[in-house]
């Protein structure tokens, strides 16, 4: 292995092993190198959705007061390098050489053994220990869970905070079917006398929330009862609020669209404020507003064309689109809206689409390159609205472009999908406006 395309060719050919819950693999390539984790203060940040956007959000707060922060997100939009990022920027490629030419020979040792060879999931986060614990010493990492949280390799660390974004039924083949199951699996990130943040409004996993914070006699946080949001002023592009809790009344711009934005802003905000003491700073308004304006994610309700009005969104299960929809009718409730939809075939796709369709005037299907997306003819089948279709992305793009109406353009779906086509699509978009 000597170049950076053959260590993450490498990486990704470990997607043959899928999904193997458990921290045995991880607890043992950490011993091997040293135990890296421990020496990072991290933030374990899990749920079912609004992870990377809380992520952004902490991070740009922590950054504009000054702290190197480390993050760990997945999956990555544009390069596969944003997995690990130093303050925004993603590592360099020969980074991850390095560090493949380290994890690689364990891998490959523990393919030999009973416990057999790590996940690629798994050998990215050794990597991310490895580097914050070793390479590039940080103030703070933000580490998002990658699936559930009790038996994901992520949680083989002591954080100073979890934050828990939401609750929903999504992967509920590996993680249970039901609420409580599910809070189950994320409340595993829930370690003793540590503080845990929540944002789940389901009575029924709200109560396991509380529950495991009593065994673990871990203070708990929870959105709108400790701290909470009131949206002002929506706009096409981001939402005025107001944040509250105890102390203080703070108005935030954010460029980033939805309530559930707001929300996630204030797990950020809070989460801050409980930092100041572990990470030996001291928090202002100015850095919170700082922070919330300038934080960006990727494929949320990212506005790629202002006319005609062409948006993505990576609403991936059905509260993803719950949340999606709640913004459209907010900000769009008299305009036509047309969707471009994708998904991995593991998903409620049925619920998802009928919940598209009661919003859409019309509904197009799409499909991509990965052995779990589900075709463009079975999510076809699936929808029964009258001005349903199936379209490649550049030649719905195309179409949307002809038309200079008050029309509103959504991609939706897989975050995959959205990862597969962004780079084309904004090139497709900024070629017309020349």
């Amino acid at each position: 292995m000597n170049t950076y395309e053959e260590a993450i060719q490498w990486i990704h050919g470990r997607l043959r092993l899928g999904i193997k819950p458990g921290l045995s693999r991880m607890e043992w390539m950490m011993e091997e190198l040293g135990n890296p984790q421990k020496k990072i203060k991290a933030v374990h940040v899990g749920g079912t959705n609004g992870k990377g956007s809380t992520v952004t959000f902490l991070r740009s707060i922590l950054s504009a007061s000054g702290k190197k922060t480390g993050t760990f997100t997945s999956p990555f939009f544009e390069t596969f390098n944003e997995r690990i990022a130093v303050d925004g920027h993603p590592i360099a490629d020969e980074e991850w050489l390095s560090l493949a030419k380290r994890i690689k020979p364990l891998a490959d040792r523990l393919e030999k053994s009973e416990i057999g060879g790590p996940t690629e999931f798994e050998v990215i986060t050794a990597m991310m220990f490895l580097y914050f614990g070793e390479y590039q010493p940080v103030d703070v990492v933000l580490i998002e869970v990658g699936l559930g949280g009790r038996l994901d390799s992520t949680n083989i660390i002591q954080p100073i905070c979890a934050i828990i974004t939401s609750i929903g039924l999504d992967h509920v083949a590996i993680l249970g079917d039901s609420y409580e199951e599910i809070a189950f699996e994320k409340a595993g990130i829930i370690k003793h006398s540590t503080p845990v943040i929540v944002n789940v409004k389901n009575d029924k996993a709200m109560a396991v929330m509380r529950n495991t914070a009593k065994k673990q006699q871990a203070p708990l946080f929870q959105f709108n009862e400790e701290f909470s949001v009131h949206v002002e002023k929506t706009s096409q592009t981001g939402e005025n609020f107001i944040y509250q809790d105890s102390l203080k009344l703070i108005p935030v711009q954010m460029h980033m669209t939805g309530e559930h934005q707001a929300e996630n802003a204030s797990l950020a905000i809070f989460a801050s404020h409980l930092l100041q003491k572990d990470l030996a700073f001291t928090l202002t308004t100015e850095k919170i507003q700082t922070g919330i304006k300038n934080a960006f994610w990727p494929g949320r309700t990212e506005i790629l064309s202002d006319n005609p009005l062409i948006m993505m969104d990576g609403a991936h299960n059905k509260e993803g689109i719950e949340a999606l929809l709640n913004t459209v009718k907010r900000k769009f409730a008299e305009r036509n809206i047309h969707f471009l939809f994708a998904a991995v075939g593991d998903k409620d796709l049925k619920s998802m689409i009928v919940q598209l369709e009661q919003s859409a005037a019309s509904i197009t299907f799409d499909t991509f390159e990965m052995p779990r997306a589900a075709s463009a003819e079975t999510l076809y089948k699936l929808s029964s609205h009258k001005h349903r279709e199936i379209m490649k992305s550049s030649e719905w793009i195309e179409n949307a472009l002809k038309k200079k109406s008050g029309d509103v353009y959504i991609m939706t779906g897989s975050l995959y999908y959205l990862s597969s086509i962004a780079q084309s699509v904004k090139k497709q978009i900024s070629k017309n406006k020349k």
